[in-house]
């Protein structure tokens, strides 16, 4: 079974995805619904790692990146022997695409690789 990691920006934009709901909805119960589902969905990689599209079948860059869709969320991912590694967390409503390659810290890695 592998390990999870969930870096900075992932774990902020829970928060931020939580702040959203709660205030733009009013809705406390609903945006922790929304978190919880989100990270029960990622949780699964724990046993099924590979459960996510390759991120490359969506774009035209070659990476080893892999995403999940979670309700309107998409988690962005890497894999290797043990981790499990969480980089983004987006409404998939949004130019997601657009916001992961103006992240210079992930279009950094998939430079890298």
């Amino acid at each position: 079974m592998h390990m999870l990691r969930i870096n900075a920006i992932a774990q902020k934009d829970l928060f931020d995805i939580k702040e959203y709901i709660t205030q733009e909805f009013d809705n406390p119960t609903s945006a922790t619904k929304v978190v919880s589902k989100i990270i029960e969905s990622y949780e699964t990689l724990r046993k099924f790692p590979m459960l996510g599209g390759e991120l490359s079948n969506k774009i035209d860059v070659s990476t080893n990146y892999r995403y999940l869709v979670s309700g309107n969320c998409i988690v962005f991912y890497k894999v290797d022997s043990e981790y499990v590694s969480i980089y983004r967390i987006l409404d998939a409503r949004r130019d997601y695409i657009k916001i992961l390659f103006n992240d210079e810290e992930f279009e950094t890695e998939i430079e890298q690789e």
